[in-house]
């Protein structure tokens, strides 16, 4: 790889990551009234990670599929971010443990939902950020090619 080639991924990355980061941190922001440092982290990889779930060039997971993984992974990132920042260093970011179906009060089921309404916006953004910013592969959600006929197709 090149070095302008190696210089682009970098800042696509962190580009991506900045960019996932702030919207996390100004939703908490927007919720709750605050928000920690630990946030922008978790949100930042978050979209990145689940940007990454369709740039692989023979594997194509449905958006339905991506949606699904991608709330998987946000929940992951804020368990692991939650077990260290509320649990390790008792910070005390956050506290679900009022919630139903949580798992040590640092995810709960409820939220797994909203992750889960929020990823399209991640994929989308994902992908404008690395199409019109960094001149990646277009975008393609739907593929609604209509199947012709063989005789149709030879006229």
């Amino acid at each position: 790889m090149d070095t302008n080639r190696f210089i682009i991924k970098i800042l696509r990355t962190l580009f991506i990551i900045c960019t996932g980061g702030m919207v996390y941190y100004n939703i908490e922001i927007l919720f709750r009234g605050y928000s920690h440092i630990s946030m922008f982290l978790c949100g930042g990889l978050s979209l990145y990670t689940i940007g990454i779930l369709n740039e692989h060039p023979t594997i194509h997971p449905s958006f339905l599929t991506q949606m699904i993984l991608g709330t998987l992974i946000i929940t992951a990132y804020e368990f692991i971010t939650g077990m260290v920042v509320n649990l390790i260093l008792h910070l005390h970011v956050w506290d679900y443990s009022d919630m139903p179906f949580n798992l040590k009060g640092q995810v709960c089921l409820p939220f797994m939902f909203v992750w889960f309404f929020l990823t399209p916006v991640c994929i989308v953004t994902d992908d404008i950020i690395r199409y019109a910013l960094f001149h990646g592969k277009k975008p393609s959600y739907f593929h609604l090619e209509r199947s012709v006929p063989k005789t149709e197709r030879s006229s």
